[in-house]
């Protein structure tokens, strides 16, 4: 038996991994932020591929039967060729679950208009996975995106709060909404956005709802477990919380404290 892995390519993955512990507080986890090397969004999907390959098997060697790719572009980029060669080649037994196919899933029941905006890293709308994935789970939908290579570098260095941050997000955000007046919804199809969420409740107002990631995977996640229980055998049920980057760990415990409001300490790994 063994731990949920959790992997993102910096900070923002540990919303997902706030969300997924609320809903299943009992079970043990690994959180690997592969901080160093972040951000993958301007990255080339074979990068991304071979990093989050990397991470992988490093979460395999850890002992975790399952692993979320809490970023959307590593899932992008990177998941359905793990799960479609490498898993069937060498891990038969293990899974690797994203981020987007759990939101896709549930964006139509959010939207009235059938106006939804996306807004993401520049990798995950140049795959153009959100526009795939809802022709699948919800064809009715127009779907307007805009990459923001501007935002996770301001979160992770803590710039979103300044003027200049601000007038950013506010032009990135004005973007979208000129895109279509009925635009009714918004993903923040970036695990680290949850972080300025309110921040941009507050530029598209009450009648554009925003939602963020971290409570549709962990809803999902506990179903997806419900329904397939040899998985969820192999689990273990410890409520032990380990924290592994591979950035300086004294820079990764004082970022991750502040995102996660709880003094944390990790382990240091090269990948």
């Amino acid at each position: 038996m063994g731990p949920i892995g959790v992997f993102d390519s910096g900070y923002g993955g540990l919303t997902v991994l706030n969300a997924v512990r609320e809903h299943l507080p009992n079970y043990e986890y690994i959180y690997l932020g592969d901080n160093a090397r972040a951000p993958y969004g301007s990255r080339s999907f074979d990068v991304v591929h071979e990093f989050t390959w990397q991470a992988v098997e490093f979460l395999f060697k850890q002992g975790c039967p399952l692993i979320i790719i809490a970023c959307n572009t590593a899932s992008a980029k990177a998941l359905r060729t793990i799960q479609q060669t490498q898993l069937l080649d060498s891990y038969s037994g293990r899974r690797v679950l994203g981020v987007i196919r759990p939101s896709t899933e549930t964006i139509g029941e959010w939207t009235k208009s059938n106006h939804v905006g996306i807004l993401g890293t520049l990798g995950t709308i140049q795959s153009c996975s959100y526009i795939i994935e809802l022709e699948k789970y919800a064809p009715q939908i127009t779907t307007h995106q805009l990459a923001c290579p501007m935002w996770v570098p301001l979160i992770e260095n803590n710039y979103h709060n300044t003027d200049a941050g601000r007038a950013i997000i506010r032009e990135d955000v004005d973007k979208l909404l000129s895109m279509s007046a009925d635009i009714d919804t918004i993903v923040l199809a970036c695990t680290h956005y949850p972080i300025i969420e309110n921040q941009i409740k507050e530029l598209v107002g009450p009648r554009v709802k925003v939602f963020s990631q971290g409570q549709i995977v962990a809803k999902k996640l506990k179903e997806y477990l419900e329904r397939h229980t040899e998985i969820d055998n192999l689990l273990s049920k410890s409520g032990k919380v380990s924290y592994i980057t591979t950035e300086n760990t004294e820079v990764f415990n004082d970022k991750a404290s502040k995102y996660l409001g709880l003094q944390i300490q990790s382990l240091h790994t090269h990948l």
